[in-house]
């Protein structure tokens, strides 16, 4: 089998709900982060894309019909190149990156383009069809924007919580204070706002036409803990989970630029880091905020090194609580993780995220001479992913 590797990424700035890109259609997001990551590999012949692997996980609006081939097809490349839409939810770009590196590693890909996008202000309301024509009652409209919706009532209730009520219980199981929470989410601010000062980002983000944003648009840079203590919790009256102290809802799109190591003639570039080890793991459906750390344990396993060789993680910040609890679980040092920032600051368009975290790890590891990072995500419904890279330019 041949090694995979990451050959660029980019996404746009991520939008707050209702914010700047609110009249952005998801799929021209994604078309234009398409076109954003091949104009930066200007070598590179859109024909010898093999195939394009895109997350989405929303999937009920104008995200519809396979977004990936939308995709495709909006930003101009030729219509023999295929693509596919995958969903695992807040894991489904970083899915696509997974699946489009297998194929890669099996022989059966060349060069891959893998990515996502989700409009959460976009989302729509939906209608269940009755289960007979010209009900007497009243029907009610749903939303698709986060969440559990047209529940199988054979679910068991306790894997239907809310997401927030998931971590609430996460927070009692492993004592994680409100203090902590905060803290964590005002490190978030803190440094991506640095991030973006220093010009970390300039290079990773592309900015979407017709509009003005320039960068993520839910950085708060003068959030402190104490700031953030007079927020209220949300979910339980004596809860700890805010809206300060989670990721907000988002809208944005990603994509990496995956190939194996011949495709550097093809593409134009080098590659900057070679998928080494990956894996899902799954847990209850409401313990979803926990499931990283099997993932990540897994993922390190099969790149064959242990923890104490990772220089730079990026785990996606959907709750600090949830973030915390895979830090200490994995008994690393908090200042490897997110060291430019994290969802809770940036946002969280559900399908983009997981691209969003791969393109920041791989630049985070040249930047900072590391030669291991994991890049993992949590998941609803009790999944988790993770990937493990390793930079091409760090030393045997």
């Amino acid at each position: 089998m041949t090694a995979s590797f990451v050959y660029d990424a980019v996404r746009t700035p991520f939008g707050r709900f209702n914010g700047s890109l609110a009249g952005v259609r998801p799929d021209d997001l994604a078309a234009g982060v398409v076109s954003a990551l091949l104009a930066r590999a200007p070598g590179l012949d859109p024909a010898a894309i093999d195939d394009v692997v895109w997350g989405n996980a929303n999937g009920a609006g104008e995200e519809n019909r396979n977004v990936g081939r939308m995709a495709v097809l909006l930003a101009g490349l030729p219509t023999s190149v295929p693509a596919t839409t995958v969903n695992r939810l807040c894991g489904s770009s970083l899915d696509a990156v997974l699946i489009g590196s297998r194929a890669i590693e099996t022989g059966d890909a060349d060069v891959v383009l893998t990515g996502g996008v989700e409009s959460m202000t976009r989302a729509p309301w939906v209608l269940p069809k009755p289960a007979k024509g010209f009900p007497a009652g009243d029907i009610t409209a749903v939303s698709t924007t986060l969440g559990w919706r047209l529940v199988n009532p054979r679910m068991p209730k306790e894997w239907t919580v809310s997401l927030g009520e998931a971590n609430e219980q996460l927070q009692e199981r492993f004592a994680i204070s409100r203090e902590r929470q905060d803290e964590f989410a005002a490190r978030s601010h803190r440094l991506a706002d640095r991030a973006w000062q220093d010009g970390f980002y300039d290079d990773l983000v592309s900015p979407v036409d017709g509009t003005d944003l320039a960068r993520d648009e839910g950085i708060r840079p003068g959030s402190t803990a104490e700031s953030l203590a007079g927020l209220k919790a949300v979910f339980r009256e004596d809860g700890t989970i805010t809206a300060g102290n989670a990721s907000p809802l988002s809208d944005g799109a990603s994509a990496v630029l995956l190939g194996s190591a011949s495709a550097a003639d093809t593409i134009g570039i080098e590659p900057s880091a070679r998928i080494a080890g990956r894996a899902a793991f799954a847990l209850a459906p409401h313990e979803f905020g926990y499931a990283p750390v099997e993932a990540a344990h897994r993922a390190l396993a099969r790149a064959g090194i242990t923890w104490e060789q990772v220089g730079a993680v990026e785990l996606n910040e959907a709750f600090a609580v949830q973030s915390l609890a895979c830090v200490d679980a994995w008994r690393i040092d908090p200042e490897i993780v997110n060291t430019r920032g994290g969802a809770i600051a940036i946002g969280h368009p559900l399908g983009a995220s997981g691209g969003r975290i791969v393109g920041t790890l791989a630049k985070v590891l040249r930047e900072r001479g590391e030669r291991w990072g994991v890049a993992a995500i949590c998941i609803g419904v009790g999944q988790g992913l993770a990937v493990v890279l390793e930079n091409t330019a760090a030393g045997a």
